[in-house]
């Protein structure tokens, strides 16, 4: 007997790949270097570069990022849950099997 309605089986949540938004990445870099500021991660910005590895906006969730920002001080791995920005504690090598696992299965 299946206890689950059709609707339920059938449609999962919609998904847009915000990659390409510039102002919501804008945004996004802006809330993670002031999580920067108050680490003391960086000395001087003229250098600090941004990437991310994917951005989307999921109905019913939100936003899900994953992105990294490399100072003069250092390179601080950030993720993003709906209105949640975390700071991670991963490698180069997780951000990047991270990233292809999520664009292999949602890209």
């Amino acid at each position: 007997m299946n206890f689950f309605t059709r609707k339920q089986q059938a449609e999962p949540p919609k998904e847009r790949n915000e990659i390409g938004n510039r102002a919501l990445k804008e945004n996004l870099a802006e809330a993670a270097l002031g999580a920067l500021r108050e680490k003391d991660d960086y000395g001087n910005l003229a250098y600090t570069k941004v990437e991310f590895g994917y951005l989307f906006q999921v109905e019913g969730r939100g936003t899900e990022a994953l992105f990294k920002v490399t100072t003069d001080k250092t390179t601080v791995y950030f993720a993003v849950q709906g209105a949640r920005l975390m700071r991670l504690n991963f490698s180069e090598e997780l951000f990047q099997t991270t990233v292809d696992s999520f664009l292999e299965l949602h890209g």
